[in-house]
């Protein structure tokens, strides 16, 4: 039987509900487990550790909106992703990690042999997290690396935090998808971001929504995306202070360009020649 998936929100999980769980991940027949808002013991949440660390069938796992809610059920968390080799897509928006607890799971995530996508959305995080965060972008050849990475909602993070991060993110080999909506960027921090995109060979998306631009940050990207190469394939600008023509005028180049690489992937797969695997980018309404 093929692995299924377990998803409840926002409910109080009982002892039974709990044991079924783990049952579930130790029997792998559990490819996505989904606990998102729910209400669990501190035992509990242990239990359903453990049930992590045995599975090999489980690739995706949501504790969103405060699951992990202390540095108690960090080091659970920790101690479970260190152990297990299956989870390519963790998400821990909504959690009050602080920086304690992004130094409490460093390890487990950057040694982690199969994850690829990580949400760390709202999670009070600064720039001590960043810092071991830019880990997980390693330089070309150096090691594999993230491909989806969300940091929404993290304003304790400086312009120092952010400099660093346009640096990983410029020289990753492998990133593809980039949000960071509702932190306050502004136009200073978003010009560096432009450099990162413009270096990058893999960033297709980047998600800039809420983050306090204006039409000067929009016209930098206007003119590297007339002006020059990019992987860039959607740049989110909304909710922003920017003329919504210039905002139109970024889209339709980046659309021309991704129509471009159709044409070259149809000649690349007529020649025998493997085509670049694209990353599917999931719209804000259904992050968190």
């Amino acid at each position: 039987m093929l692995p299924g998936s377990i998803q409840i929100t926002g409910e109080a999980l009982s002892g039974a509900e709990i044991k079924d769980i783990c049952e579930s991940l130790k029997e792998n027949s559990v490819r996505l487990l989904s606990i998102r808002g729910c209400q669990l013991s501190d035992r509990d949440f242990g239990r359903v550790c453990r049930g992590v660390t045995e599975s090999h069938s489980l690739a995706q796992l949501n504790l969103n909106l405060g699951v992990v809610s202390t540095i108690n059920r960090t080091k659970h968390l920790a101690d479970a992703l260190k152990t297990n080799r299956s989870i390519q897509t963790l998400f821990l928006h909504g959690s009050p990690l602080l920086d304690a607890g992004l130094v409490t799971l460093n390890t487990a995530l950057s040694t982690h042999p199969l994850l690829v996508s990580l949400d760390l959305g709202d999670c009070m995080l600064g720039d001590e997290a960043l810092r071991l965060i830019c880990g997980m972008l390693p330089p070309d050849g150096a090691k594999s690396g993230l491909r989806e990475l969300t940091l929404s909602a993290n304003p304790s993070i400086t312009t120092k935090g952010w400099a660093r991060l346009a640096i990983a993110v410029a020289h990753s080999s492998q990133l593809r998808v980039l949000n960071l909506d509702y932190n306050p960027l502004g136009d200073q921090i978003a010009g560096m971001l432009a450099v990162a995109v413009a270096s990058s060979r893999t960033l297709e998306v980047l998600d800039l929504e809420g983050t306090g631009l204006t039409n000067q940050s929009a016209q930098v990207f206007l003119d590297m995306v007339e002006n020059y190469p990019t992987c860039l394939r959607v740049l989110v600008l909304a909710e922003n202070a920017i003329n919504p023509e210039l905002q139109q005028q970024i889209s339709d180049l980046l659309s021309e360009g991704e129509e471009d690489d159709d044409k070259e992937s149809e000649a690349r797969c007529s020649a025998g020649i493997p085509t670049r695997e694209k990353t599917t980018w999931v719209p804000h309404s259904s992050k968190g």
